[in-house]
């Protein structure tokens, strides 16, 4: 049996499918240092339409396609695609939904305007995320989750999943990166993120306003450890996470090989 640390990072960019900040780099570093040093990886990203599927060899893993997932009282069915990550042997898989992820632009169309769908995009990633784990039957001692549309997946684990055996016994590292939007999700994304009787109202507070930074600080408040992903990081984020207590905090570090990165996987995988 594999003494293996598993580690799963979760993640809406990662070079080289897609990169909107410099974290997207750094995604693809960990999970290959990581890979490097011993541990069994495996990372999900939606399959946004901009994804080109022939130049990095995404194919459908028919066991796992066939994911339906509630959200807001309705049904939206996954397919699961894989690709193995250029010079590791490490695959990424992503969620593709022909409805919400396939359109050629990520948050806003072609005019520049916010998509009014990207709250429901966001809960039914999270939660699509979370059941493909629970689909592959594979227990992550650690689940890494980055960027703004993975905000809802430490609260999820801790309420709607604590149960989930998959989930037992992983511990959550949330990164808090830089702002890339100024809109709001809208007053229906708390409707649609209490996706289980187990989530309550005092649970998705901090979520409420649905900005970018309402979603950083609901990410990282559920979050085991924390770190800033990016140099320009909202003043008040860093000022409120760099010192929590119970909780462990990777400050931003503008030249690193990332070894403090493997240094917090193995502390908190050995808790």
């Amino acid at each position: 049996m594999s003494t293996k640390k598993r580690i799963l990072f979760i993640a809406n960019e990662m070079s080289p499918y897609l990169e909107v900040t410099e974290f997207a780099e750094t995604v693809n570093k960990l999970a290959i240092k990581s890979n490097d040093s011993g541990m069994e990886v495996r990372c999900i990203m939606p399959r946004f339409g901009m994804i080109n599927e022939r130049r990095h060899r995404l194919h459908e893993v028919v066991r796992l396609s066939g994911i339906n997932v509630v959200v807001g009282g309705d049904d939206y069915p996954l397919v699961i695609k894989v690709a193995s990550l250029p010079n590791a042997r490490l695959q990424v898989y992503f969620l593709d939904n022909e409805e919400l992820f396939k359109r050629k632009s990520l948050f806003h169309n072609q005019e520049g305007k916010w998509f009014e769908d990207n709250a429901l995009r966001t809960v039914l990633f999270c939660k699509g995320a979370l059941e493909t784990v629970k689909k592959f039957g594979w227990p992550p001692d650690i689940v890494h989750a980055s960027g703004w549309m993975t905000s809802l997946i430490p609260m999820f684990i801790k309420t709607a999943y604590k149960k989930e055996p998959v989930f037992g016994n992983c511990k959550i590292v949330y990164t808090i990166g830089q702002t890339t939007f100024k809109e709001k999700l809208g007053p229906e994304f708390k409707t649609l993120a209490a996706i289980h009787p187990n989530i309550k109202d005092k649970d998705l507070e901090l979520f409420s306003k649905g900005s970018n930074t309402d979603l950083f600080r609901g990410g990282a408040h559920y979050a085991d450890a924390i770190t800033f992903g990016a140099a320009k990081v909202d003043k008040k984020l860093v000022d409120e996470f760099s010192k929590v207590r119970g909780k462990k905090v990777l400050r931003y570090q503008e030249e690193s090989d990332l070894t403090d990165y493997l240094q917090l996987y193995r502390d908190l995988a050995d808790k």
